[in-house]
């Protein structure tokens, strides 16, 4: 067993090696995948690369679910491009204004409905951010907590079903794409609620950090701008709702999402010829980019599959006597480190056909990890150099990356805490799944 994990080691060591060299020279993350597979497979097997990859290819992109991919990146364009989050601000303001934190807590609510129907944590993070920051801001609101709390709320895009993460684990880790999404509602909300708590204490025992208002809000005004709040819920509604109550597959769901994102645009007087336009451009560009990364994923793990890395490393892994937590404990750091040096849907491909078999080996529930990588994801999206959301916010703000990611690492801390409080109490994750209609 020594010698054979020793050379398995030298593979996989020469195959990460190829990978890293690919990516560091710009080369596409999806044609990378696929050269370090034929890497994989011309130098280190006796199977025919060619005839594997066709298969491979076809089988990866030819399923029901792949349909779901540019159907939600296609709604959460449209949404971008409408006046839906400048509603979403004017609508949830007079509702938080009288906590401590005031308007603050707009950034975290706003996040967490607009991520239910954008599927992006840097389209959610954007599109709130232009609207929020320029006027929290204005109000002499502390910058640290106003950047702080974008930065970790705007990452509930990928936990906060639909999700392209979701989407891409679920493809390639065989699971199912409803249950996933559903998993992903009740820790996206309780995630949420911790960053608003946050919030809440830092403003109760400094109250300076968010100055009240000369505006004073009655219960009248509030219920006022319910109508603006409805595009936005009722989305969420038609997408999850239909999905839990097992009225509609993911796909079509999707699909009633796209025609809802339409209407609303066209009733908010945000769409026209223009609009569509960008919105189906956006939609081709990243659901292509997606799909190659897929495609290229699926060669690799095969080509992984083939070498036989996944079934010595468990059985490796299994003779070192390792409780369940202390796995997730050795998987959180790699998912630390990995998220520094490369993006969320990278994790995925690199990490999956290794760590998958170790997770059910040790008892897990793939649902369950799904949720947990999604969670480590959105921890790499506000960790430097390569933090998606730091840029994003960058380019609104100007603010150095590094000072971004000081503000944001109280939001870092939370993240942490609640994979330990999800590894703890798995049903966190599992129950409202289980409850689904079949």
């Amino acid at each position: 067993m020594g010698g054979e994990f020793v050379d398995l080691f030298v593979v996989s060591f020469s195959l990460l090696a190829c990978l890293a060299a690919f990516l560091l020279s710009t080369v596409w993350v999806g044609i990378s995948l696929f050269l370090v597979g034929l890497v994989g497979f011309v130098l280190f097997t006796g199977s025919p690369p060619l005839a594997i990859l066709s298969n491979i290819t076809w089988n990866s992109t030819s399923g029901s679910t792949m349909l779901a991919l540019p159907l939600f990146v296609l709604m959460g364009e449209i949404l971008f491009r409408s006046k839906i989050s400048e509603n979403l601000f004017n609508g949830l303001s007079p509702w938080m204004d009288h906590l401590p934190g005031r308007l603050v807590h707009v950034n975290i609510v706003a996040c967490t409905l607009f991520a239910a129907v954008s599927g992006s944590s840097a389209a959610t993070t954007a599109t709130v951010g232009k609207i929020t920051l320029p006027e929290l801001l204005k109000r002499k609101y502390d910058r640290s907590l106003v950047l702080g709390s974008l930065a970790g709320a705007g990452t509930l895009g990928f936990l906060i079903p639909p999700s392209m993460m979701m989407l891409v684990y679920g493809i390639l880790a065989d699971v199912s794409i409803g249950k996933l999404f559903i998993a992903g509602v009740l820790p996206g909300l309780i995630l949420a609620a911790g960053f608003s708590g946050f919030v809440l204490l830092r403003c109760l025992l400094n109250p300076r950090l968010a100055p009240a208002s000369d505006l004073v809000y009655t219960w009248r005004d509030r219920w006022k701008t319910i109508p603006q709040l409805l595009p936005v819920i009722s989305l969420i509604v038609m997408v999850l709702g239909s999905i839990y109550l097992g009225w509609a597959t993911p796909t079509e769901a999707a699909a009633v999402g796209v025609l809802g994102s339409v209407f609303f645009a066209w009733l908010t007087k945000s769409l026209d010829r223009q609009v569509m336009k960008e919105a189906l451009m956006g939609s081709v560009k990243t659901s292509c980019m997606i799909m190659w990364i897929i495609c290229g994923a699926s060669f690799l793990s095969v080509a992984v599959g083939y070498l036989g890395i996944p079934t010595t490393l468990t059985a490796f892994i299994s003779t070192l006597g390792l409780s369940k937590y202390m796995l997730i404990v050795i998987l959180s750091i790699m998912y630390i480190i990995l998220g520094c040096l490369i993006d969320g849907f990278s994790m995925i491909v690199m990490s999956l056909p290794i760590a998958l078999p170790l997770i059910k080996a040790a008892g897990f529930d793939p649902i369950w990890f799904g949720i947990y990588l999604v969670v480590m994801i959105e921890v790499a999206q506000i960790t430097p150099p390569v933090g998606f959301n730091l840029f994003v916010i960058n380019g609104l703000v100007n603010d150095d990356l590094f000072t971004i990611a000081k503000y944001a690492f109280p939001s870092f801390v939370i993240m942490m805490a609640f994979t330990a409080l999800i590894t703890i109490y798995p049903g966190i994750v599992l129950m409202i799944p289980r409850l689904m209609i079949k």
